[in-house]
């Protein structure tokens, strides 16, 4: 390497402006004179080369021009020369107002001295810099290292994009491209760089052997971006996305803030459109309790209901070591403080009852249960004290504590449920539902979504560990498919729900299109910049206990009344009248003391009947069809 990492002293750089200044001020008096000084003239200088020197230093102190990073220069760098350089410049002139009209009557340099000299210092300083920076990045490392880049985008974030890669120390990339809103004859540049239309590049990749497309301009639909992404994955380019400006340090874009495009951003959808006003009326000034605080939605509901400025937020959880996360960044970083954290369990009605009557919560948002489906079968007992009687516990003391809205978190596995955590859902919905119809104090509220991206344990997490790993990455079945919703907007959409409810309904959410598993992968793998098959493999090991090939949502016009939400439906389902569910469901418990998986499977199935077990020991209890 011709350069070392280490930064030229700031002292030095110092020096180099202070010799420049007094060179600058040597060199406007020779263009001045046409190189042949005056007599008269030359002993002036020996005045005047030290008062503009010494302007200058102070000027250089105060303005830090001295104080950036030379092969980093920057265009706020060079403002701040010109910035420097011209208030200097001002205060000389000021200095022969004084001295012409109060002191000697006359100047103390020249006036077209001062200009001279104010154009020459901030060329060479200007100058110096940016050659110094293009040496330094032509000759640090070898071309063989250099990576191409091509930048969607010819805006603000798109220059910044540019001047920022190049400047990266840790890579050293090319920018042989931009593409915007262009036609093929029109021939623009941008800092250099050709400008190309949007249908030409596919052949600007091909053509340069791009490696990385960097997204530097919102898209005006998900479609445009997805098919970009796309694009560019199939011909095994990479793909980083430039943030909002309004995330960057202090107004400048840094190399770490350019990120890789995680597969969450290929399946989010258009944004949710929020009933803000009726929300925050619900929420303002009122006590929230929300049960499994400390878990992806009912931290992320937490996070969003902070927003409505409710009186007091009450988190209730079991989990101690995430609900002293989840404290300590409503405290550090949201600069939150109307909340109590509570540990405990859902299942111990004496605790349950110590926080409804501590609290007396208006509203509860109950997201608390168990939700692994082969680890729910495997521990059926489990799955019931807290999935149905936690529920119940929770629900009767919110009739008691006269608590005006409940809203439960259920899940798509609940529809049709093929595992014991869907029918544990299931059981928990219809005791909810059904107490609706007993209390007028309390409205209850059922939401039911699929898959949350991102969430604890999830595929996508479990995916990107295994590739961190160098696989494996492991699927259960090649045509197994999953609804998915981003924690974000799932809970946004349990908000309105929450709001338009009026008790007893179960309402659904749009989940778009199901996606393939095996499909997810494949793109995680080309997103980490990975081929299939040459640095990772897939493996298929089966479906598991109780798990389904498609998931359900009853989400069509004969199973569901529409709302005001176009992605919110209502379910329609069965109704149970509450004193036979209630004796159902206390004939449920009274086994768990027996801890008989088989006769608790055995009596959930009784009450539900649309409860068919698949790939499960539990399998010989459904009634063979006739």
């Amino acid at each position: 390497m011709i350069f070392s990492k280490k930064y030229t002293p700031r002292w030095i750089v110092f020096l180099i402006d202070v010799f420049i200044s007094i060179a600058s001020v040597a060199l406007a008096y020779l263009l001045r004179f046409n190189f042949e000084i005056p007599e008269t003239n030359v002993a002036s200088l020996y005045f005047i080369i030290p008062f503009v020197a010494t302007i200058r230093i102070i000027s250089f102190i105060i303005g830090k021009t001295y104080a950036g990073i030379v092969r980093y220069t920057g265009l706020k760098d060079s403002q701040r020369i010109f910035m420097t350089l011209f208030l200097g410049s001002a205060f000389i002139i000021l200095s022969n107002i004084v001295s012409y009209y109060y002191i000697t009557h006359a100047f103390i340099v020249p006036l077209s001295i001062v200009i001279i000299d104010f154009l020459t210092t901030t060329f060479f300083m200007t100058s110096l810099r940016w050659l110094v920076k293009a040496v330094f990045w032509e000759f640090r490392t070898s071309p063989i290292q250099i990576k191409k880049a091509v930048i969607y985008g010819t805006g603000h974030a798109a220059i910044a994009a540019k001047q920022t890669l190049e400047q990266d120390l840790e890579n050293r990339y090319k920018v042989v491209a931009f593409f915007g809103d262009v036609t093929k004859r029109s021939r623009k540049q941008l800092e250099g760089i050709s400008i190309y239309p949007l249908a030409d590049i596919e052949k600007i990749i091909s053509d340069e052997l791009v490696q990385y497309m960097i997204l530097a301009k919102p898209f005006e639909t998900l479609d445009e971006k997805n098919n970009l992404i796309d694009l560019s994955l199939n011909n095994n380019v990479r793909v980083l996305a430039v943030p909002n400006v309004e995330s960057w340090i202090n107004g400048e874009l840094s190399s770490k803030q350019i990120r890789h495009i995680k597969i969450e951003d290929l399946l989010e959808r258009e944004p949710i459109k929020l009933n803000i006003e009726n929300i925050s009326s619900q929420i303002k000034n009122k006590v929230v309790l929300i049960t499994g605080a400390a878990g992806s939605i009912g931290s992320e509901m937490v996070r969003q209901l902070i927003k409505f400025e409710p009186k007091n937020l009450v988190l209730f959880d079991q989990a101690e070591t995430p609900m002293y996360d989840i404290e300590m960044e409503l405290r550090e970083q949201k600069q939150c403080f109307n909340f109590q954290v509570m540990i405990g369990d859902i299942s111990d009605p004496l605790r349950v009852e110590e926080v409804f009557k501590t609290f007396a919560p208006d509203i509860v948002f109950h997201a608390a249960a168990y939700k692994h489906v082969p680890m729910m079968e495997n521990n059926p007992a489990e799955a019931i004290k807290t999935n149905v009687f936690g529920t119940q516990t929770i629900a009767d003391m919110a009739v008691k504590y006269h608590t005006k809205k409940f809203v439960m978190v259920s899940t798509d596995k609940a529809v049709n449920p093929t595992n014991v955590m869907g029918a544990s859902k299931r059981l928990a919905e219809i005791y909810i539902q059904s107490l609706n119809q007993e209390t007028n104090t309390t409205a209850f509220i059922t939401t039911r979504f699929g898959n949350v991206l991102g969430s604890n344990g999830s595929v996508i997490p479990r995916f990107k560990k295994q590739i961190e790993e160098g696989g494996p990455i492991t699927v259960t079945h090649p045509q197994i498919t999953r609804y998915f919703m981003t924690i974000p907007e799932a809970c946004q959409l349990v908000l309105e729900a929450g709001t338009m409810g009026t008790g007893g309904e179960i309402f659904i959410f749009d989940m778009g299109k199901s996606v393939k598993i095996v499909d997810l992968a494949k793109k995680m793998i080309k997103l980490s910049g990975l081929q299939l098959g040459k640095d990772i493999q897939i493996n298929f090991t089966g479906l598991r206990p109780g798990e389904k090939l498609y998931e359900e949502l009853l989400a069509d016009k004969e199973n569901t009344l529409p709302t005001h939400h176009a992605q919110i439906m209502i379910a329609k389902v069965r109704k149970y009248p509450f004193p036979e569910v209630k004796e159902q469901i206390q004939e449920l418990l009274s086994l768990l003391n027996g801890q008989n998986d088989l006769m608790i499977v055995e009596k959930v199935k009784r009450i539900i009947p649309e409860f068919i077990s698949q790939n499960s020991i539990y399998e010989k209890l459904d009634k063979p069809v006739v």
